[in-house]
């Protein structure tokens, strides 16, 4: 863990700790003061002061960094100083003032609760914003109140160009000067009613509007908003076979370890033992007990050794949901585009609030792996979660170059990254060496409809173990990719593999 980063845990773990008898007693933490009362602000601490629960209030000194107080729950957060981008970024409710000035994206995705900043904001202020109320003192940039749902921002002093651009509902209110509004947005004048309303926000501050402010509202008609497109998988990897490592068979009475150990990046202690390299993708966990090891990933409500998936939906509910997890998973196709110090100050926030021994991932598609890579090694995490379907559908074998040539690009095995590969269909035994030969660690997929864990216990696990003694591989830690064979040509050409019946390779970058 980077230096900056541990430092950024420590100080949430540490008010984690002070908060539940501070709320009882009803005290305010106090953070970057001695107990002398001299000062000693925290500098560039980010992802710090998030999931406030109700009832708790912690004043912070410094200038801080990124996703400072976001996804509050109902606390109150005072920062005398600054804070960098996504401040009070997916609040649901609460209060958090900053006393000087704030970056871009500030109460991004914010749904309840109110904003207060003294100072001025920069870019994208309440940027998909759909409740709650948020008052800027000073000027905003670019973008203000671009792609709002609802809510109000009130801006005291003068926005930047595109204000409101995008906006599906809430309401914009700038007392300076403001360019025409986006595309999405009308401007009128404020009326008597909303001045009246307005006032009652703005006098406990100090603040007072007058009647030439301007309002910024959606077009009746709007902008077109788009509908993901869906994602599949055409083909799976039925056109892979699977040929013997050796010359000889591995005897019926002998074993085979079909297991996989997932460790944390530098760590010989924790992570996640799986006695196959299947991960069952489902909704939510299952509290039945099982004598195999059949860990989940999951959205909510997970079971022990469960993978937690995380998108915007489950951001502000992560602390209901961490009970005897093994690992997070961050999923960035369920998010606000971040950059990479963003993302960095949500998984400081995450993963302060479990053990270290627990596994840390980034999920997204495989046509953004190059970037997803580059993303787990600069933020020194624990691996990836590649999602093999596609919009418009894919083949899944087409991606096990792309992937690999990632991997080998940024040093994963060596490094002992972690790579899952996630499929839309219940993986067979034959996928599962398939993932393991190609160099990932384990597979991702559903069960199929009416299969359980019986069916795994009962069918998977013994076809596998079955396939491994015939084609002579003893563990599936040290399959390799020679064992692979595309039984097609078309296989062979997407995929970098040898054809079925060719002892050389084709001209491809895989040439084993």
């Amino acid at each position: 863990m980077r230096e900056e980063t541990a430092r950024s845990v420590k100080l949430n773990r540490e008010i984690s700790k002070m908060l539940p008898e501070a709320i009882e007693k009803d005290r305010l933490v106090k953070i970057g003061y001695g107990s002398g009362g001299d000062t000693k602000p925290r500098d560039g601490d980010f992802g710090v002061v998030t999931h406030l629960p109700e009832k708790s209030r912690v004043l912070i000194l410094g200038n801080l960094g990124e996703c400072v107080g976001s996804m509050n729950r109902g606390g109150t957060v005072n920062v005398e100083g600054s804070c960098s981008s996504m401040l009070g970024a997916f609040q649901l409710d609460g209060r958090i003032v900053v006393e000087r000035d704030v970056g871009d994206r500030l109460a991004m995705n914010m749904k309840g609760g109110n904003i207060v900043i003294m100072g001025s904001a920069g870019k994208d202020a309440c940027a998909g914003m759909s409740g709650g109320t948020v008052v800027i003192r000073g000027q905003a940039s670019s973008g203000v109140g671009s792609g709002m749902k609802g809510g109000t921002l009130i801006v005291m002093g003068s926005v930047g160009k595109n204000p409101g651009i995008g906006m599906t509902g809430g309401k914009i209110v700038i007392a300076g000067s403001c360019p025409p509004p986006g595309d999405g947005s009308e401007m009128r004048s404020i009326t008597t009613r909303e001045v009246s309303e307005i006032s009652e926000v703005l006098e406990p501050l100090g603040l007072s509007i007058e009647d030439d402010a301007l309002v910024l509202f959606p077009e009746a008609e709007g902008n077109i908003h788009g509908i993901p497109p869906k994602r599949w998988i055409s083909e799976g990897f039925e056109n892979i076979a699977i040929r013997p490592s050796g010359p000889e068979r591995i005897a019926e009475h002998a074993s085979v370890d079909t297991s996989v150990r997932l460790l944390p990046v530098g760590s010989d202690d924790g992570g996640l033992v799986l006695d196959i390299p299947w991960v069952v993708k489902s909704d939510q966990g299952d509290s039945n007990e099982s004598s195999y090891n059949f860990p989940k990933m999951v959205r909510s409500n997970p079971s022990t050794g469960d993978l937690l998936l995380i998108g915007e939906d489950g951001l502000v509910a992560f602390p209901d949901n961490i009970s005897g997890i093994s690992g997070i998973v961050l999923d960035l196709q369920c998010l606000p585009p971040m950059n990479d110090a963003e993302i960095e100050s949500i998984l400081v926030s995450l993963s302060s609030q479990v053990g270290d021994s627990c596994l840390i991932f980034l999920r997204d598609g495989v046509e953004r792996v190059e970037g997803l890579f580059r993303l787990i090694v600069d933020l020194d995490l624990d691996g990836a979660v590649v999602g093999v379907a596609t919009p418009g559908g894919s083949k899944a074998s087409a991606a096990l170059p792309r992937i690999g040539l990632s991997s080998r690009a940024m040093g994963f095995e060596a490094q002992g990254r972690v790579i899952a590969i996630e499929i839309d269909s219940q993986p067979t035994a034959e996928d599962l060496i398939v993932t393991r030969a190609s160099g990932c660690s384990f597979i991702i997929g559903p069960m199929g409809n009416g299969k359980d864990e019986a069916d795994i216990r009962d069918r998977t696990i013994p076809e596998l173990v079955g396939l491994m003694k015939e084609t002579g591989i003893s563990s599936l830690e040290a399959v390799g990719r020679r064992v692979l064979r595309a039984k097609d040509m078309e296989t062979a050409a997407i995929s970098g593999l040898r054809l079925v019946g060719f002892e050389r390779p084709l001209p491809m970058w895989l040439g084993n």
